[in-house]
């Protein structure tokens, strides 16, 4: 069992194991809302992008040192991986365009595991909170408008009276 302990400096495998964790719950609202509201992404897809985040910027912290031009390289490709991701859960139908507060909060998602990894915990906390209150609470205004929306083109299309 000793060898084991010769692979892994194991205050630094738990330190790192628990940013990773840490990532992958506060993502977890977000996906579980996702879910419940029958997006195309979810409650496995969020979490796997922050606790990739957080893995990839740790690993920047390893791999570059403290060259802060290789970290900041790294995180930009992260950033342009995650848009990709996002701009798959953007659709378009019959002239209307539709998951793009998913796409969004996917890419949040990104900046929550990096923050994590970062040890900036108060800044995925509020992401992670602000993404959560955004996606439910600001839903029935979203749908208010659709629906006014909708009214208004439903009027104007209307045939004149003979």
């Amino acid at each position: 069992m000793e060898w084991l302990s010769s692979l892994f400096d194991w205050h630094v495998f738990w330190a790192q194991a628990g940013k990773i964790v840490f990532a992958y719950v506060l993502a977890l609202p977000v996906g579980w809302e996702r879910e419940r509201t029958e997006h195309s992404v979810g409650v496995r897809t969020f979490p796997l992008v922050a606790m990739a985040s957080c893995g990839y910027v740790l690993l920047a912290g390893t791999v570059a040192g403290g060259d802060a031009a290789a970290r900041s390289r790294i995180i930009q490709g992260l950033t342009t991986g995650i848009g990709f991701i996002g701009g798959g859960a953007i659709l378009q139908s019959k002239g209307n365009v539709h998951g793009t507060a998913t796409a969004a909060s996917i890419w949040n998602t990104g900046v929550i595991g990096a923050a994590v990894a970062s040890a900036r915990y108060e800044i995925a906390i509020v992401l992670a909170l602000l993404n959560l209150i955004t996606l439910r609470l600001l839903l029935p205004l979203k749908e208010r408008m659709d629906s006014n929306r909708d009214a208004r083109k439903a009027g104007a299309h209307k045939e004149p009276p003979q």
